[in-house]
Parts: structure tokens; C-alpha cells; sequence
């Protein structure tokens, strides 16, 4: 009778669970729900997202095409370029495509691959900016051995790391988050599919998601911080050294431009994620992941074409041609 009992208490459980509808669809809440703010939006961030298509893109092409920009920081600059038009592309076109929609969804395989490439490409940006102040490093503080130790294999070597890690963490994200059981709301208080709304919405336990998600974002985010700390720590020793005000002028002016886009991405990575946790995404939550998700990788170019004289004088004379 014990084991009948038992048997019957198991059949039971499985039934509760197999009850469960998993989700098969996300709804978004949107930037707004306004339809006149919509239309001003979607005219906005349409003219956002080509402008970080064309700058991004005509970067990599000045790049690759001018003699006078073939070492190391703008090899790096050509491949921070490509990512941010992907990067961008993951998340814009959607959001652009939302306004004009009268329901806001997206498939949970689309949801998922969505966010695989944000969290990656993400990652991948913050691995080049950190490798691009190691450049900056090598170029400033040991200019004698600058182009023996910034090689074109070592510099492919870091950019295939950087892509690399970016995966490998974005895949585990990406499994342990859309692995859980989804079998209650489905309206994501957001624009786009992000870890932190996605695990409010799961049925199952999240502790370890939240553990993984954690440590990964941690790491991608202040492993590459500590690294362009410390090269900028030594790079501003190494400049307060030089006799020549001159120098010093010259020296730090080859790194304001990458300053300005780290300044810029950290900053509006410390205000999207770095505040206490709420039950509910505010509307400068949404702005604050607004500027990180699309209008940062249209600055990083404009940054670059603007604030460094080899990039302009190049832009210049090919327009002159």
C-alpha cells in the first residue's frame, strides 16, 4: 500500500509538471506606449542605425584601403568597427520594426538567438577596447620595441581571442537562461531580450543562472576595465616623464580618442547594470540601455573620424580625389 502511495504521488507530480505550457512566444512592453512618440522614435533611431552602418562601414574601408593606416591600433579600430555594425544590427532593426507593429513578439528561438549575439558581441567590444589599450601601451612606453612586439600575428592572435571568449560566454549565457522551463507570463518588460528581464519571467529555479550570469558579466566587464586601467596607469606615468611639453601633448593625443569610446561604453554599462535590483525596468533603465545598445556604436566611428588627425586627413583627401 506504502509503494502504491508513493506510486501514485510521483504520477501525480509528473502530471503537474507536464501541465505546464512552455512558452513559445515573448511579448515586449517597449520603449513606449505612445503611437505619436513611436513615429518621432522610429524616425529617430532609423536615422541612428544608418548612420552607424555607414560611419562603421566607411571606417573599415578607409582602413583597409589607406596605406597610411596599416598598424596595429587601427587594425584593432577596423575589427571594433565591424562588430558595431552587427552589434547594432542584433538589436536595432527589431526595435525599428516594433514601432510600426501593433504587437510586439518575437519567437523563443528568436529571442534566444537574439540575445546570443548581444551578450557576444557585447563581450567582444569591451576584449578589443582592452586590446587596443594594451596597444596604445606598447606604442607609448616602449616605442623602440613597438613593432616587434606588436606583430600582425600577435595582433590577429588577440583579435581571435577576443572573439573566441566572447562566444564561449555568450553560449553558456545562452544555454543556461534558455534552458529553464518558461511557463508563466511572457511579457518582457524591455525592448530587446536581455538576461536579467528573462530570468523574471522563468518558472524554474534560477539560483544558478543568476550565479553564471554573475560571474560571467563581471568578468567580461571588469577583466577588460583592469586591463586598460593598468595600461593607461602606465601610459600616464610614462607621458609625465617626457622633458618636451610638446611630447606629452603628442603622446596623450593618440589616446584621446580611444579614452572618449571607453569613457563612453563603460559609462553606460555602469548605468544600465550597476544599480540595485528592481521588480520592474524603468524608463532610464530603458533610455540608459537605449544609448549602450544604439547609439554608442554610431559614436565610436564618429569619435575615431573627428578626434584623430590621421583618419580625418584620410576621409579629407579621398574626398578631394
Amino acid at each position: 500500500m506504502r509503494n502504491l502511495r508513493t506510486s501514485m504521488k510521483h504520477i501525480h507530480e509528473n502530471k503537474d509538471t507536464s501541465n505546464k505550457t512552455q512558452v513559445t512566444m515573448f511579448v515586449f512592453a517597449g520603449l513606449t506606449e505612445d503611437k505619436r512618440l513611436e513615429t518621432f522614435l522610429f524616425i529617430l533611431f532609423i536615422v541612428i542605425y544608418l548612420v552607424t552602418i555607414l560611419a562603421n562601414l566607411g571606417l573599415v574601408v578607409i582602413v583597409h584601403n589607406a596605406s597610411n593606416l596599416q598598424n596595429p591600433m587601427y587594425f584593432f579600430l577596423s575589427y571594433l568597427s565591424l562588430v558595431d555594425v552587427f552589434y547594432s544590427s542584433t538589436i536595432t532593426p527589431k526595435m525599428l520594426s516594433d514601432f510600426m507593429s501593433l504587437k510586439k513578439t518575437i519567437s523563443f528561438a528568436g529571442c534566444a538567438l537574439q540575445f546570443f549575439f548581444y551578450a557576444a558581441l557585447a563581450s567582444i567590444d569591451s576584449l578589443l577596447l582592452s586590446s587596443m589599450s594594451y596597444d596604445r601601451f606598447v606604442a607609448i612606453c616602449h616605442p623602440l620595441h613597438y613593432v616587434s612586439i606588436m606583430t600582425r600575428k600577435k595582433c590577429l592572435c588577440l583579435v581571435l581571442f577576443c572573439f573566441s571568449v566572447g562566444f564561449l560566454q555568450s553560449s553558456i549565457q545562452t544555454s543556461c537562461t534558455f534552458s529553464l522551463q518558461f511557463c508563466g507570463s511572457n511579457l518582457i518588460d524591455h525592448f530587446y531580450c536581455d538576461t536579467p528581464v528573462i530570468l523574471r519571467l522563468a518558472c524554474s529555479d534560477t539560483v544558478t543562472c543568476d550565479l553564471v550570469t554573475i560571474c560571467i558579466v563581471s568578468a567580461m566587464a571588469m577583466g577588460p576595465l583592469v586591463t586598460i586601467l593598468l595600461s593607461y596607469t602606465l601610459i600616464i606615468f610614462s607621458i609625465s616623464s617626457l622633458q618636451s611639453a610638446e611630447g606629452r601633448r603628442k603622446a596623450f593625443s593618440t589616446c584621446s580618442s580611444h579614452l572618449m569610446c571607453i569613457s563612453i561604453f563603460y559609462g553606460t554599462i555602469f548605468s544600465t547594470y550597476l544599480h540595485p535590483p528592481s521588480s520592474i525596468f524603468t524608463i532610464q533603465d530603458k533610455v540608459a540601455s537605449v544609448f549602450y545598445t544604439a547609439v554608442t556604436p554610431m559614436l565610436n566611428p564618429l569619435i575615431y573620424s573627428l578626434r584623430n588627425q590621421d583618419v580625418r586627413r584620410t576621409i579629407i583627401s579621398s574626398f578631394q580625389c
